[in-house]
């Protein structure tokens, strides 16, 4: 993705593109990926119990933030819209990944562990609170009391004076988004103070969904292009060096989803975690997201390649699982669920007659749609600015 962008991006968006550079440049997808501590033998109750709730948990973001991409990709509020991934930004994210990752080794190498990782909570404090309000906020719409009045605010921030005046921050929310603001700060409080697993988690699921939701594949061309290379990058950083595995167990951050398989045992204070990198929810979630998209352009009131691969994505984690179990060793899961994710939709298309059509499809950010419709319609889109 890229990181030069010509309009300010909106908080959630900024958050979500920021989150994905970072869970793919660290992510432990690589190194213990649904992996326990290995000191630490787990009843076969716990184990269980920990890897269903981790394939839910990635289930929910993925299901629910391609839904919620549908209605984002059609926004013409500067907030809500999405960050589009062209194919240029897919071909280079994994060496920016793989350039990300060193620098991150190199660092931990270096400097004090203690001292980078209080950066990243303080860093990632910010973006789990502006993810998780952006999460919560359609649920909070819903249950907001109407006897409460709901005022609007808007935050400001100009350059300059007269006509050289320039907005660089132009935010607009209400009571129910600072009711959202209050509950996700005290959240990151709970999260920067005790690290505990439901905290780590909360910020997590919230990331996922905001990445599923707001970050957007142009093409299913550039979707395979993105899940490729992170299929390679993935390979090769796990099996190839011991990068990856020096900095996910040196980096503190929500940048993964925990389960303890030890609850049964000692409860809420549980200490012996399987986890899974959010970079094996977001990267195959996007891909699932546009799918489901193209399903709405076809116009059959059907959804068969968004529930294709969505059922492939289950696979390939169930596979990712029992390859792990089998071979007592650490997977990384891209290497099972990117074939999975891309052959399963393919196999269907061509099945169905429909994947030179799956192929072309082509999605248009909502403002060059404005545009092209302002000059069919004989309109200057620098005039109707003016106008406005």
């Amino acid at each position: 993705m890229s990181e030069a962008q010509t309009a300010p991006a909106s908080a959630p968006e900024a958050a979500a593109a920021a989150v994905l550079e970072a869970l793919n440049s660290t992510d432990s997808n690589g190194t213990e990926a649904l992996n326990a501590t290995a000191k630490f033998v787990a009843s076969p109750e716990g184990t269980a119990l920990a890897y269903g709730s981790l394939v839910l948990m990635a289930l929910l973001p993925i299901f629910f933030g391609a839904l919620r991409s549908v209605s984002c990709s059609k926004s013409k509020n500067a907030a809500d819209m999405p960050e589009t991934i062209t194919s240029r930004d897919a071909a280079r994210f994994p060496i920016i990944a793989s350039c990300t990752l060193f620098g991150l080794y190199l660092f931990f190498k270096v400097f004090s562990q203690e001292y980078i990782n209080m950066l990243l909570s303080i860093y990632f404090f910010a973006l789990g609170v502006l993810a998780l309000s952006h999460t919560m906020s359609p649920l909070m719409t819903r249950i907001f009391p109407t006897s409460i009045p709901n005022k609007q605010f808007q935050l400001l921030f100009t350059q300059g004076s007269g006509e050289s005046k320039e907005e660089i921050v132009n935010y607009e929310f209400d009571t129910k988004n600072l009711v959202c603001l209050v509950i996700s700060s005290v959240v990151g409080v709970w999260y920067v103070l005790k690290k505990h697993w439901i905290a780590n988690n909360l910020f997590g699921l919230a990331f996922a969904l905001n990445g599923v939701e707001l970050l957007h594949l142009n093409n299913v061309s550039t979707g395979c292009i993105l899940l490729w290379g992170l299929f390679v990058y993935d390979v090769f950083w796990v099996f190839g060096t011991n990068v990856m595995v020096t900095v996910a167990k040196s980096f503190e951050a929500p940048i993964k989803l925990v389960f303890p398989q030890d609850l049964l045992e000692k409860g809420l204070g549980a200490s012996n975690f399987a986890m899974l990198g959010l970079g094996d929810i977001v990267i195959p979630g996007i891909f699932i997201a546009l799918l489901l998209r193209f399903d709405v352009s076809l116009k059959k009131n059907s959804r068969t390649y968004f529930y294709s691969s969505f059922l492939a994505y289950i696979f390939g984690l169930g596979l990712t699982i029992f390859v792990m179990h089998t071979f007592k060793h650490a997977q990384p899961a891209l290497l099972y669920l990117v074939p999975a994710c891309v052959g399963f939709p393919v196999v269907v298309a061509l099945v169905k007659g429909e994947l030179t059509e799956m192929f072309r499809y082509e999605e248009t950010p909502p403002e060059e749609e404005e545009e092209a419709a302002a000059v069919a319609n004989g309109d200057s889109p620098e005039s109707e600015k003016k106008d406005q």
